[in-house]
Order: C-alpha cells, then structure tokens, then sequence
C-alpha cells in the first residue's frame, strides 16, 4: 500500500500496485469491474460492451505534439502535428494524474507495439475505465507471463483521463479536449474525450515516428497473405473496403490497420482489430461478426437492455459503431502476425465521381504520387451538408496520423516496391456510369474478382491501354468482370458529362498536391492527372 505523501500514479512508476489498481486484470475480472462500474452488459455472443460518452470519434483539431530540439526538425508542424509548449504539456499532465489518482480504481494495461522482436515497443495504458483496459488489451500485443514479469520500464505511458475535461486556461488548449504527446519523455495524455481509440491512434502515431526514425516504414493498410506466403496490403480510407477486402476466407489476415515494412517484410503493430460494426451481418462480413464473442468490446453499440441482443443497424448513438477484437478472434489470422515482403500494393479508393477506372496498374511514381494524395470522396449521407461527391484528400492514407513529412513515407514506400518488385493497383470500389446521382455502385463481387486475378497473377498478363485524363494504364479484361466498365468513358452515357467530370477531378488532385510539390521530385509531379483540355 503506497504512504500518504506517494500518490498511485508514482506508486505505479516505482513498479508498486496498490489497492484499487488492477494490473493486467485477466478478462473475467474486467467483465465483473465493467458491469459493476462501467454500466456494461454482456452480449449473448460474450462481448462487453461500453458508450464513449459525448465523443464518439476521434478529436484531431485537438491533437498536440510537444515542440522540443529533439524532434523539431523531424515533424510536419501544422494541421496535422500542432506544436505545444513542455510547459503546457505539463499542465495536462498535471490534470490528468490529479484526476487518475482519485479515479475509485485505476487499470494498468501493458503491452507491446509491434510484432517484429527488433522494432516492438513496451507500452503502458493507465486509465480509470474497465472499458478502456480491456480495449487496450486486446489492441496491444499480450505479454506472456514471462514478459510482464521483466516487462520494466515502458518505452511509453498513455495517460487517459478522458473523464476530466481539459482546460482552455492551458496555452495551446482550445476546447474541453486535449489529446497531447511527448515523444522526448515519452508519454501522452488524454483529457476530455472518453473514445477508445485516441489510444490506439496515439499508440501509431508513435510508431509513425520512431519507425522511419530507423529506416523502416510504418503505414496505415491491412494485410493479408496468400497459400504461397505472397503477401498484399491494403492501403485506404473510410468507406473504400480496406477491411472488408483483405478479410479474405482465402487468405490469412496479418493485420487490418498499422503495419511496418522491414528489411526482412512486415509486421503488424497491433495485436487485434478495430472493425466498424454499422450493418454488420453475419452474411456480409462472417469473418468480422463471428469474431464477436468473449473478450471483444462493442463500443457505441445499441444493445436490447433485455435480451442483450446487438442491434448493428441501429446508429442512434453513432454512425461509427465499432467492436475491439483480439486478432485470434479471426479464425484464418496468421499468428504471429508477421509476413515476407509484399507482392502487391493496392491503393483502395470510393471515386463517388464515377470516372476512375475499377483497376489500373500503377508505376512507382504514380505510386507515389496516389499515395501521397490519398483520394477518396464522400458522398451525400455521410456528413451533414453534403449534397454533393466531395473530394477527400489524406496523405499517405493516413494523414491525421503522421508525423514526418508525407514525401518521407512516401520516398521509402517507393524505394521498397522496387527493391522487392512488389506490383501497385488503384482499385475504384466506388461508382460507375455516372456519378452517385446517377451512376450504379461497382459491385462487391466484381472487386473481389479483380483482387483474386491480381492474387493468381492472371490480371497482369492481361492486354493494357491508357486512359488520356489520368494516365491511368487499364486492362481491357479481368476473369470475372464485365469488358465494359473496365474502361469509365464507355460506361457513361454522356460522353461529355464524362469528360467534364474528369477534368474536374483532375483539378482537385492537382489543387491538392500543390502543398507537397515543393517536396517531390520532377517525376512525382508529372505522374499526376493529365487534365486535359
């Protein structure tokens, strides 16, 4: 038991846990600490479920990083990395230790980030939510017993005290959210947002620091890997089947979400799965709802206070239902989760303009070019005001998560797949014919049918053209997908409404990418659209 003048927190720190903290409590005592102090039910199928409160995603105009000699040079200050001052961040620290060490009970999580033995990080999760451990838990990767007990000193410590709102006395601070970390003392902070997955988010933001740091590659995708160990990933926004398309019953998922590439290939960084849960239905997604069962956490999730039935097509609470999942939830999951270089490369994207094509097979300065764009549109439904397609730009895919500059992933993305010879895609998953007014939905089955031809290599031996607004090299047939929608220009039937369409979005992509010119080489920038006249 710590004294009076050691506060919990410190107790912590000096490898001491006193009452009422929980270190790695094992997954019965978390379903007994969540119904009895987080207002959880459990589900018929075993999951715990938990609400987020007022957020219900994550806050990135509230994300700061501490600007410090040590990493100034390294970050891309700006929208995305928010400088902030060591003094402020030790305000937020301040006010989230004052308000964990008189949290009823505290929960340490420890765990590793990444798989690779070379490149894994330790990381310690202190929180006041039988929600929040057991989501950690399961996102981390689980020691054995051995390892936490010569588990020592964390690389990093994430102090979530989501509960207690943050102070817009503290400089740099603009609303009651504050999400701030320190990659020099290594720590972060949470204050004013109970959303799980700030933690996982700041987890990989910084993985997306340290990894580049050493000459490998961090990268939000999923991956997969085929009966003769090939290897894909995944690269995509919201919305595009990132998911969806490399849960595959044909191949073994490595990771859905953060990976690393390495000179000896890649490996995950987490040890589960973050999927979304709107719709979800054992006939579209089986390997996803079958994986929510004991251990898993349904977050936001409307559940029949009476039956303890899940309603996945309720979103009264949020659009953004999601469900935490250990990767050994998946029944084709590779364990551990690591995999040889990739083979293929494919760059997801929902065009709700309807003029790129369903596949095109990339050069590595489109590559890079697409990857450094990382396009995909919204359409209307997905946020309110928007009546139109709307095109979404996310550096690298990820860009509320970087830390270096977006040329850097990039450069070392594309030095990658040439020493390795691994092939790139861009895959449309969205319309066709037209655009979402009037075009159809490219259907799931036939982007499915592209990915297996890419898999069996059948699609790159296919006859090849060019297509005169993107430069966009397309095939003329794929096993499996009708010759027709192949090429976007045949399917519409206003040739000039085409046209028109095309030339616009080929203005957003080149508008966009005028903030990373002066960082990309000649040949970067002329891999862009065509934009014809």
């Amino acid at each position: 038991m710590a004294t009076a003048s050691v506060s919990r927190i410190e107790s912590i720190g000096d490898g001491r846990f006193p009452e009422g903290v929980y270190r790695n409590p094992g997954l019965g005592k978390i379903y007994q600490l969540g119904v009895e102090f987080d207002h959880a039910l459990i589900t018929n199928s075993g999951a715990l479920t938990a609400v987020s409160g007022a957020k219900t995603g994550r806050c990135p105009n509230d994300k700061r990083v501490v600007d410090q000699p040590s990493v100034h040079q390294d970050v891309w200050w700006g929208s995305v990395n928010i400088p902030f001052s060591e003094e402020s961040f030790e305000k937020a620290r301040k006010l989230a230790i004052e308000f964990l060490d008189e949290a009823p009970n505290l929960y340490v999580i420890d765990g590793f980030a990444g798989w690779d033995l070379a490149h894994r990080i330790k990381v310690r999760i202190i929180c006041s939510r039988p929600y929040h451990a057991l989501f950690m838990h399961n996102m981390l990767i689980r020691p054995t017993a051995a390892e936490l007990q010569s588990f020592g000193t964390p690389d990093y410590i994430i102090y979530n005290a989501g509960q207690r709102r943050a102070e817009k006395s503290i400089p740099g601070v603009t609303s009651e959210t504050s999400v701030s970390i320190n990659f020099e003392s290594g720590e972060m902070v949470i204050l004013g947002t109970e959303y799980a997955g700030e933690m996982k988010k700041g987890v990989f933001t910084i993985m997306n620091y340290l990894m580049p740091k050493k000459g490998v590659l961090s990268m939000h995708c999923s991956a997969n890997e085929g009966a003769e160990n090939d290897v894909t990933l995944f690269f995509g926004l919201s919305g595009t089947g990132k998911t969806t398309l490399s849960a595959d019953p044909l191949r073994r998922l490595i990771g859905d979400d953060e990976h690393v590439w390495t000179e000896n290939g890649i490996f995950n960084i987490e040890g589960g799965c973050y999927a979304k849960c709107i719709n979800l239905s054992a006939e579209k997604e089986p390997e996803i709802f079958n994986a929510i069962r004991f251990g898993a956490i349904l977050e936001n999730t409307v559940v029949n206070e009476f039956t303890h039935e899940p309603d996945f097509d309720d979103d009264s609470i949020t659009q953004n239902t999601r469900c935490s999942y250990p990767i050994e939830n998946i029944v084709n999951a590779k364990i551990p989760c690591v995999g040889g270089h990739p083979k293929n490369i494919i760059l997801l994207t929902c065009d709700a303009f309807g003029v790129l094509p369903p596949v095109s097979k990339l050069t590595p300065e489109q590559a890079m070019y697409h990857f450094i764009s990382g396009y995909t549109a919204k359409v209307a439904g997905t946020e309110v005001g928007v009546v139109e397609p709307e095109a979404t730009f996310s550096a690298c895919y990820g860009a509320a998560f970087l830390v270096w500059h977006p040329i850097k992933y990039a450069e070392m993305l594309a030095e990658l797949m040439r020493k390795h010879s691994a092939n790139a895609w861009l895959i449309n998953t969205g319309w066709s014919g037209g655009s979402y007014h009037g075009g159809n939905r490219i259907k799931l089955k036939f982007t499915r049918a592209i990915i297996d031809a890419i898999h069996r290599g059948t699609l790159i031996e296919s006859k090849w053209e060019t297509e005169p607004y993107f430069g966009l090299t397309i095939p003329k047939s794929c096993i499996n997908v009708p010759s027709e929608i192949l090429n976007p220009e045949n399917t519409w039937a206003d040739n000039g409404e085409f046209k028109k369409t095309a030339s616009t979005l080929a203005s957003k992509f080149h508008k966009n990418f005028e903030k990373f010119a002066d960082h990309a080489s000649p040949e970067i920038k002329a891999a862009g659209p065509r934009n014809p006249g």
